[in-house]
């Protein structure tokens, strides 16, 4: 599915291709990987930025049990930090 997306101005027509999105709120990337890696994480990551949505999951067909294949990503989470900050995750 191509996503538009609007970079300083610019509108790209076609700035990524992503695999599902749900209902318009949850970016769905599908692999088939022996395992994943941080550069699978980081490509969802910058997905979620660049379409401006907060949730996506990584998919593995690959694992035995699909469950153990499903990594969730969520963008500009907040987190408590080591002092009981809220920290921001990109």
């Amino acid at each position: 599915m191509a996503v538009p997306i609007v970079y300083k101005g610019l509108r790209l027509e076609e700035g990524f291709r992503a695999d599902l999105i749900v209902s318009g709120k949850v970016i769905l990337e599908l692999k088939s990987v022996e395992r994943v890696t941080p550069a699978h994480r980081k490509q969802v990551q910058t997905y979620l930025r660049l379409s401006g949505l907060k949730l996506g999951y990584l998919l593995n067909f690959s694992e035995a049990v699909l469950k153990d294949g499903i990594t969730r990503c969520v963008n500009r989470l907040e987190e408590e930090g080591p002092q009981g900050r809220r920290e921001t995750e990109d």
